[in-house]
């Protein structure tokens, strides 16, 4: 709810919870930020019959998951480490991604400032 909310209120700046960021990934930052890779490759979510809108970067996790569930079918209570991984993950994921938007809209807002002081 909190991303629909955020990309209402800033369509005023042109941006949509949906939009690729539009500044370098460094832009406001004194570290080097390392780009985020898929740790689970494409035949193994095939194989592992993962639907399409749980492959994302937890899917890894989620594939351990499902391996556990399918091990220790009657007990599951066997695979809650498992689960708190991936749901873990899955906030650590959505945390960042609002981050990233935050980051954006103020960016694009500094730009907006900057452009009406100069003009």
């Amino acid at each position: 709810m909190g991303t629909i909310l955020g990309s209402f209120l800033t369509k005023e700046i042109g941006l949509d919870m949906n939009d690729k960021p539009s500044f370098p990934p460094a832009k406001g930052f004194n570290i080097k930020r390392g780009q985020r890779v898929m740790l689970a490759c494409e035949d193994d979510l095939k194989s592992a019959r993962i639907p399409l809108k749980h492959r994302d970067y937890c899917a890894h996790l989620l594939i351990k998951y499902h391996m556990c569930r399918y091990k220790n079918m009657p007990f599951l209570l066997k695979c809650a480490h498992e689960k708190h991984a991936y749901l873990n993950c899955e906030k650590d994921d959505y945390v960042l991604r609002l981050k990233e938007f935050e980051r954006e809209k103020r960016l694009r807002e500094r730009e907006i400032r900057i452009k009406k002081a100069k003009g």
